[in-house]
């Protein structure tokens, strides 16, 4: 296939995206971060709360960022997520979601893109989407950062494929590590499925694109 690259910005799920190692191996806190004040959170204990569970909304934020060129405040697009039912709140703190159909519907209704939930997604539509101007966010497991040879199971994280050439997928990891893995991180389409869990959203642009 043809290389395929989309210059799309990227955004980690923290202000900082230089601090996520050490936010991962817990040397470094969240609340600590020092741009915390960017994402529209209250305080910094709502931005700590936020931060770990703003995949989904980062993935967005790129992608609002490569068609509008905006990039609302992560907390903000997280209250809206929660209001279109993309997230579901408990009591006790517990956070369900990104929750896929929800959320696309709220991002083709909110920002007028295109959005389409889909289960299963096989590798070749990544491809095909890709290759027609469209970006995928994917539910694949967090170790795909590292490469993991063994994850534990596959999904819980979301990235968003930015690109592809014949041997891998190029993605930007919401939660990579700076110089590595965050922007354009080439991901060997073997090795995909030991993280993929063959689901997630397609979005395209404002002409549908």
């Amino acid at each position: 296939m043809k290389p395929i690259t989309h210059q799309v910005p990227y955004h980690a799920q923290w202000e900082s995206p230089e601090l996520v190692p050490g936010i991962l191996a817990g040397t470094a806190l969240a609340v600590d971060d020092p741009l915390w004040a960017l994402s529209g959170a209250a305080d910094q204990e709502e931005y700590e709360y936020w931060s770990w569970r703003l995949c989904g909304v980062a993935c967005l934020r790129m992608a609002l960022d490569y068609w509008w060129g905006v990039s609302p405040p992560a907390v903000r697009l997280a209250e809206e997520c929660l209001e279109a039912g993309a997230y579901v709140r408990h009591p006790d703190g517990r956070l369900d979601g990104l929750i896929h159909a929800p959320f696309a519907a709220y991002v083709e209704r909110r920002w007028g893109l295109s959005a389409e939930a889909v289960s299963p997604l096989p590798t070749e539509r990544i491809r095909a989407e890709l290759a027609d101007g469209r970006l995928v966010m994917l539910s694949v497991h967090p170790s795909i950062r590292t490469l993991d040879p063994d994850p534990p199971r596959p999904g819980g994280h979301l990235v968003l494929a930015v690109g592809a050439t014949d041997g891998e997928l190029l993605i930007h990891n919401p939660s990579g590590f700076p110089g590595g893995s965050q922007s354009f991180a080439p991901v060997p389409w073997a090795a995909l499925p030991r993280y993929y869990a063959d689901r997630g959203i397609v979005l395209g642009g404002p002409s549908g694109s």
